[in-house]
This record gives C-alpha cells, sequence and structure tokens, in this order.
C-alpha cells in the first residue's frame, strides 16, 4: 500500500495527522515549515521532530514531491515540463520567462470536460483531476523554482471544475504557514462555471480570467459548451456582484478567430457586456490545432478590435505569443499521445 503524501495538505490537515499519531500539537506547524519553507524531499529531514516521531510518521506517509519526467524549450526562452501522474498520466506546465516576470502556467487536470472547440486540452478528453499537492508541486519542481514572480492557473483542465484542490493548493501557496505568496502574484482562469466561480470570488484574494471568445451567445454555444449551462451573461452578473476592491484583477481572455469573432460589431457587442465592470480584456492569437475549422485573425484585425474596445473605454491588450514552437502556447497543452501509448518518444 504506497504511502500517503504530507505535500499538498493544509495546516488543518496537518494539525489532523499530529493528533492521529498522537504527536505534539505544535508539530502540524514544525511539519508545515520543513515542507513549504525549507522544502525538504524526505521525512528524514525534519530534524525539530524527535526520530521516534519521525519513524512513525514514515511508517504511513511520505513527503511526496515528484521530478519532472521531461523539459522541451522554445526559442523564445518558453520551457515546456512534463510530469508523470498516477496510471501512466501526464501534464503539463509552461514556464514564461519575460524581462519583468518569471511566469508558470500550471495545470489542474489531466485534460479536460469542458471540450472547447479551439482547445487541444479539451480535445484529449478527461482523465483525472489534481490533487492540491500535484499542483503545488509544479510550481516546486522546476529548474526555475527559486525565479519564480508569477503563477496562473491556464494550463490543462478548467479550474473551477476541480475547485476543491484548487483553492487548496492557493491556500498553500498564499498563506503564511505555506509559501507566503501574494495573491496578487497568482491568476486564475475559468471559462464560467458559476457556482464554482462564486466560491473562488469569495474563498481566495487571487486574480481570476474569465475566457469569452464570444460577446454572443448562439456563437460562444458553438464555441464553448458550458454556454448552454452558463451563458456569459450570467458569469458577468456574478461577478458585478462582489466588490473586487483596487488591487484584485478581474481580466476576459479572447481568442480572435477570422471571420468568426473579430468584427467591430463583435467589439461593441463586448463593450456593452462589460460596461460597469472594472476589467480589462486580454486578445489572443488563436495557434491552429488538428480538425477544427478555425483560423486565427491577423494581426492588424486584432489591432482595429484593440482600438474600438480602447476608444469605448474598455482597456485592452494584445497578448504576446510564447512557446507555440513547442506546444506550449495558449491553448496546445496535450498530453494525450503519452496517454494513449505512454512512450517518452512523443513528448
Amino acid at each position: 500500500m504506497e504511502k500517503e503524501a504530507l505535500f499538498g495538505k493544509t495546516l488543518k490537515e496537518l494539525q489532523g495527522v499530529a493528533k492521529e499519531l498522537v504527536f505534539p500539537g505544535f508539530t502540524a506547524k514544525q511539519i508545515a515549515d520543513w515542507l513549504y519553507k525549507k522544502k525538504v524531499s524526505t521525512i528524514d529531514e525534519m530534524l525539530n521532530i524527535s526520530i521516534k516521531n519521525r519513524e512513525i510518521l514514515n511508517e504511513k506517509y511520505r513527503v511526496g514531491l515528484s521530478a519532472y519526467d521531461k523539459v522541451q524549450e522554445s526559442v523564445d526562452g518558453t520551457k515546456k515540463y512534463l510530469f508523470r501522474t498516477g496510471n501512466n498520466l501526464f501534464l503539463e506546465a509552461a514556464y514564461i520567462p519575460s524581462e519583468n516576470r518569471k511566469t508558470l502556467c500550471v495545470s489542474s487536470q489531466v485534460g479536460c470536460k469542458m471540450g472547447c472547440l479551439f482547445c487541444m486540452t479539451g480535445k484529449q478528453g478527461f482523465q483525472k483531476n489534481l490533487t492540491a499537492g500535484e499542483i503545488v508541486n509544479q510550481m516546486v519542481s522546476i529548474e526555475e523554482k527559486d525565479e519564480l514572480t508569477n503563477l496562473v492557473y491556464m494550463g490543462m483542465g478548467e479550474p473551477m471544475d476541480n475547485i476543491e484542490q484548487v483553492l487548496k493548493s492557493l491556500e498553500i501557496i498564499t498563506s503564511d504557514w505555506g509559501f507566503a505568496w501574494s495573491p496578487r502574484r497568482i491568476n486564475v482562469s475559468t471559462i464560467g462555471v458559476g457556482p464554482a466561480m462564486r466560491r473562488f470570488i469569495e474563498e481566495s484574494e487571487c486574480h481570476l480570467a474569465i475566457s469569452m471568445h464570444s460577446p454572443y451567445n448562439q456563437q460562444r454555444k458553438e464555441l464553448m459548451p458550458i454556454e448552454n449551462v452558463y451563458p456569459i451573461e450570467q458569469i458577468i452578473a456574478i461577478l458585478k456582484e462582489y466588490d473586487f476592491g483596487r488591487q484584485r484583477r478581474i481580466s476576459f481572455e479572447y481568442i480572435m478567430f477570422e471571420g468568426v469573432n473579430d468584427s467591430v460589431e463583435h467589439a461593441r457587442e463586448l463593450v456593452r457586456l462589460v460596461s460597469g465592470l472594472k476589467s480589462r480584456v486580454n486578445l489572443i492569437k488563436f495557434h491552429p490545432i488538428p480538425d477544427t475549422p478555425l483560423r486565427g485573425s491577423s494581426h492588424q484585425k486584432m489591432e482595429e478590435f484593440q482600438n474600438v474596445l480602447e476608444k469605448k473605454g474598455v482597456t485592452a491588450t494584445i497578448r504576446k505569443s510564447r512557446g507555440e514552437d513547442i506546444y506550449a502556447a495558449c491553448g496546445l497543452l496535450s498530453t494525450k499521445s503519452k496517454i494513449q501509448k505512454n512512450e517518452e518518444k512523443d513528448f
């Protein structure tokens, strides 16, 4: 029987472990300190815990960190890390360096249920929810772990479809007893899963990004089936119920498809939708994937769209594409071939 991982447990859960093993109450805080601040890889390294208690802890538990299997580097410096998880499943994380930031894009699931027309992860289907430990492991197991300035939950999977583990991971990363990161360094993306998004807004202080991609219901249904369950107007109405304060940011992700969602009319309708909501729109280049009729808008078209938004008072940026040559760019993460063949040569 495999030992249970300590890494990925909250302080409250570690207190439960200490109580179960009849350790002194303060032991939980000691374990958290070793896991998240001193970053040990074995229980035997937890030197301020008695040898006897370390032996007891070792009988049932392990630290539970996992090294990456492979890394691939883009011509622009972006890196894609491959991690193996249970039952020969795989996940990917993308490290994106820039002049002022060192960002890691983490995954929250293996595959995705949401089936968006433009996304390779969605075409993979759903295999597994990642645990909080598997999510946080991505940020502590890459070569650049000590350089990271920002974290985005925009990798494989829909974070709000794994809300319990995502919230646990955020608690570990932002708590004083954990990694003590500011929530303002973290951005979590969703296509709009209403109830879970409410929980995220109320239980976390991290930034929120909404994948929109069309302001029109019928068209958004064709691109994103979630629109049938949670229409974009409903998602925006939920956002308007909350005061996000001056520091917390809401953004809308908008992948631009030639002749589909890049008209002036689309821009004007987008402005109408977000009116009264302090937010920004990120315009994203579409990266072609197999078996889709979609094509990306030209850069000129993206600039024209941006100008319409800006003239109407909506802050809009054109996101620079990174890591496209190694399939690490937006919408390209997929481990389907590795799951099907279980062969590292496919990476």
